[in-house]
């Protein structure tokens, strides 16, 4: 997997006490090895994380290794970032994009804690 530095890793295993129940929200990349745009988006992922520590976890799931998740939330492409809140995906979307886009995408998570 292209680990993004300082993001966790989650797995089928892991996902549903890592994920579904964390406090925090949770950005989570669905994420391969194949992925071009997957390594693209690593060191937005590991600015991201440390941008929103405290205010949000990010992690990423393998979906070659952990295809359980990625096909419960119906996941057809690498990258995928879902936001989960109280258990329950609450944005997702597809493809690398830079950090500022990101985050601005992200704002409306905020706006309705």
């Amino acid at each position: 997997m292209i680990h993004a530095e300082g993001v966790a890793e989650v797995t089928d295993t892991t996902f549903d006490t890592e994920v579904l129940a964390a406090d925090l929200p949770v950005l989570v990349e669905f994420t391969a090895d194949w992925c071009g745009p997957c390594r693209r988006l690593a060191p937005v992922l590991s600015a991201v994380a440390t941008e929103l520590a405290g205010r949000m976890e990010v992690v990423q799931l393998d979906i070659d290794t952990s295809p359980g998740v990625a096909s419960r939330y119906a996941v057809l492409s690498a990258p995928t970032l879902m936001v989960f809140r109280n258990g329950e995906p609450v944005k997702s979307m597809v493809g690398a994009r830079p950090k500022r886009r990101l985050l601005q995408e992200l704002e409306d998570v905020f706006e309705t804690v």
